[in-house]
């Protein structure tokens, strides 16, 4: 198995230096080595010529049979091989060799049987050429190291912005549709827009799109319900007068059914609207559900493995529990277990489980599966009730069978 590369190697601030240093150093390869070529050429040449024109002057010199200068003579001390036997196959030719520790240009000629050869001081040349090479890598290190900082300033602006669309999206995804990123590129029409401002300006759209359709349902949830409340009331009154019967008991088992789920649906639109207050004090999590089971009047079994204080909102954590027991009756079998363990409680019945899509992403209103009458609102109030107290609900289903839901409240701040 290939081990995974950290993380911030696949940030684009990362990526963008690595690109930004490896153009910068290929460039600087590129117009280091047309420069030196071209230098290089030149001064040889310079230096060349200068040797070649010597060798023409020693020459003729040989020739009239006058004495040969001091950088002169006949097989010369210090003669690079390869030029010697140039010279003395008929041709001429240049070669750079050191001769007395010192870099020097060698012109040689035939002369008989002989080389004539001359030389030139290359030191002068050849500190030239080492110390462009310097200048040219010290040159190429300041311009990538110039470069690399005014990138990683510009990369890092977009990436800071990018940063903050996700943060906002994420606020939005967590329930937060106030949030809004606000790019004033998106604001003033005179200054042009781009792509980070044109997706920060499309979230900002969907954002506001979708907090309007998100309010309309509240409200249309909350009419509806607060309407049903007075024909319901009527109702009710009314089947409370109807003589003793079987059709009587029917009609005010509907009614009382069409009541809780008026009273269920003002209470999602209260938990939607992020408007409730919760009222804190300290209570003994054991007796509180145990007292929530007995008033369900359900045959539940408690069990306490370890009790805790917490606090917490009681009226809310009796509705959640209360729940959840409901629902494990409704949806699962029996037994159904509520175990108290710290400042944890877990729900749990021997049916066939959560279907998947609960799993996945939580319970839907208005959706239910299996045998069980429910309109899928109690599972969905037990999450928003257990946001409002800060608990942790999380549903799964019993690795030997059942449905699981455990409801973490936060512990008790001690001194």
């Amino acid at each position: 198995m290939r081990p995974r590369a950290p993380a911030w190697t696949a940030t684009l601030t990362w990526k963008s230096a690595v690109f930004i240093t490896v153009m910068c150093c290929a460039l600087a390869a590129l117009l280091g080595a047309l420069v030196h070529v071209s230098v290089t050429r030149q001064t040889v040449d310079s230096a060349r010529q200068k040797a070649l024109s010597r060798l023409a002057t020693v020459t003729r010199a040989y020739e009239a049979g006058q004495p040969l200068p001091r950088f002169a003579g006949l097989d010369a001390p210090g003669l690079p091989e390869p030029l010697r036997a140039l010279a003395t196959s008929g041709q001429r030719g240049t070669m750079v060799a050191d001769f007395k520790g010192r870099p020097t240009m060698w012109a040689a000629g035939p002369a008989g049987n002989t080389a004539l050869a001359a030389r030139v001081d290359y030191t002068l040349s050849q500190s030239t050429i080492t110390n462009l090479d310097r200048s040219i890598l010290g040159s190429s290190v300041l311009a990538i190291g110039a470069t690399l900082l005014v990138g990683a300033f510009a990369v890092t602006r977009v990436t800071r912005r990018l940063h903050l669309t996700a943060q906002v999206a994420r606020r939005i995804s967590a329930g937060d549709l106030d949030a809004r990123v606000n790019d004033p590129r998106t604001k003033d029409p005179s200054r042009p827009e781009d792509e980070v401002a044109t997706v920060s300006g499309a979230l900002d759209t969907m954002a506001s799109t979708l907090q309007d359709k998100l309010l309309s349902e509240q409200r249309f949830t909350a009419d509806v319900a607060h309407e049903l409340r007075t024909p319901l009331t009527g109702l009710s009154a009314a089947a409370e007068l109807l003589p003793e019967g079987r059709p009587t008991e029917l009609v005010r088992d509907r009614v009382r059914a069409m009541r809780a789920l008026t009273e269920d649906l003002l209470e999602i639109s209260r938990l939607d609207a992020r408007t409730e207050q919760v009222d804190l004090a300290v209570h003994a999590l054991a007796p509180l559900a145990a007292g929530v089971v007995r008033a369900s009047g359900t045959p539940t079994e408690v069990r306490v493995v370890k009790d805790a204080s917490v606090e917490t909102d009681r009226r809310r954590l009796e509705r959640v529990l209360g729940n959840l027991v409901a629902n494990a009756h409704k949806h699962g079998r029996p037994p159904v277990v509520l175990t108290v363990e710290g400042p944890a409680v877990t729900v749990r019945d021997h049916g066939a489980g959560y279907p998947a899509y609960l799993l996945e992403h939580g319970p839907q209103r208005f959706r239910t599966e299996g045998g069980g009458k429910g309109h899928g609102l109690g599972l969905t109030i037990a999450v928003g009730q257990s946001a409002v107290i800060g608990a942790e609900l999380v549903f799964s289903n019993a690795p030997d069978g059942g449905a699981l839901a455990r409801l973490t409240l936060p512990r008790l701040e001690t001194s």
